[in-house]
């Protein structure tokens, strides 16, 4: 695996695929080792083509959480919306997708508050965070599983940590 330097320039078929717009570019990308599927990260989004067909395609600020494993050659990434996550494998390919996965992720992310919380396994956290494609920001309500929204000092700690960080970095107080 390339540890320095660039990504050889992303084939045609797959920026035709992709139809980025004007400014946005494949900045990585590899082919999955179980499916066959190219994994392109990309300015604004990560996206899945098979053959010239995009499979799906995500902004950044749909990741929760991502996991690059150097012993399996794995990147295991999960979503803000609880849907399944999914996992990449890219033996002895010559790519940066890992790293460039992670600056992408953290480009997204404007700021993060840890929810403080009461009860036992509870978690959570509220984050700002920015869409690529257009600049804008908005907040993110991330709950752990023994979280429930519908506790009223949950609920209670979630809209003064909205109000705080929208204030920090300059939104209005409300939300749209």
């Amino acid at each position: 695996m390339r540890m320095f330097g660039r990504d050889p320039k992303a084939p045609a078929d797959l920026t035709d695929a992709l139809d980025l717009p004007r400014g946005h570019k494949v900045l990585a990308y590899a082919v999955d080792d179980n499916t066959g599927h190219t994994v392109a990260a990309c300015t604004a989004e990560l996206a899945v083509v098979r053959d010239t067909e995009v499979l799906w395609r995500k902004p950044w600020s749909c990741v929760d959480t991502g996991q690059w494993s150097p012993d399996t050659w794995t990147l295991t990434i999960t979503w803000i919306d609880r849907s399944k996550g999914v996992q990449f494998t890219f033996k002895d390919t010559d790519t940066r997708l890992p790293e460039v996965f992670h600056e992408r992720v953290q480009a997204s992310v404007v700021l993060s508050a840890a929810l403080p919380t009461t009860g036992p396994g509870q978690s959570g956290r509220v984050v700002i965070r920015k869409d690529l494609r257009t600049g804008e920001l908005f907040e993110q309500v991330v709950l752990g599983r023994r979280t429930a929204p519908s506790d009223p000092a949950v609920a209670q700690a979630v809209e003064q940590f909205i109000a705080h960080l929208r204030d920090q970095v300059g939104l209005p107080p409300e939300r749209s």
